[in-house]
């Protein structure tokens, strides 16, 4: 019974003008807008959105700012990431369809590597080099701050710096001294 009253209450309550208003009738001059809406087509719509979208500021362009190096470094390792995925799934997709393609195997591959000039095997290792070094060394660094080390901006700017510098050296060890 008590639940029933107290519902009862709430629902009169709710149904009451506000006592605000009953008791300051200088807050009944407060400004007011009315919502108004339009019936229209959907290619009024669509005109109405696009003349509002003319108005509308543009951000801006990537261009027009400085690099950093830890933005530079954040999207080189998404970009290598991507890469090194791609050519995981390429590899891995030539060697399924080895039975359809059978000029995809290692011999065929050994033999076309080997008719290389050296300075093209060194140019091609570099290639590949770098996008490995770099994301391990950055991985490494990430691994970092998951443990709280280099955080500072000074920390992020000198392991920023570290890591470009071991994937110039270890890239150009692998691709020429390996």
């Amino acid at each position: 019974m008590s639940a029933s009253l107290v519902r009862q209450s709430l629902f009169r309550a709710a149904a009451k003008p506000s006592m605000l208003r009953a008791s300051a009738p200088g807050l009944m001059l407060a400004q007011r807008r009315f919502v108004s809406t339009e019936n229209m087509t959907p290619a009024e719509s669509i005109s109405y959105l696009n003349s509002q979208r003319q108005h509308r500021p543009n951000s801006p362009h990537a261009t027009i700012y400085q690099p950093q190096v830890t933005w530079v470094l954040s999207i080189a390792n998404r970009v290598t990431g991507v890469a090194l995925s791609g050519a995981l799934y390429a590899g891995a997709l030539a060697y399924l369809l080895h039975p359809v393609f059978p000029i995809i195997d290692s011999a065929h591959l050994i033999s076309l590597v080997s008719d290389l000039p050296t300075w093209v095997k060194g140019g091609l290792k570099f290639l590949f080099a770098v996008p490995f070094t770099f994301h391990t060394f950055n991985g490494i660094r990430h691994l970092s701050w998951d443990v709280g080390k280099g955080l500072t901006i000074k920390g992020v700017y000198a392991t920023g710096y570290a890591v470009m510098a071991a994937t110039a050296v270890s890239s150009i060890y692998l691709a020429f001294f390996v």
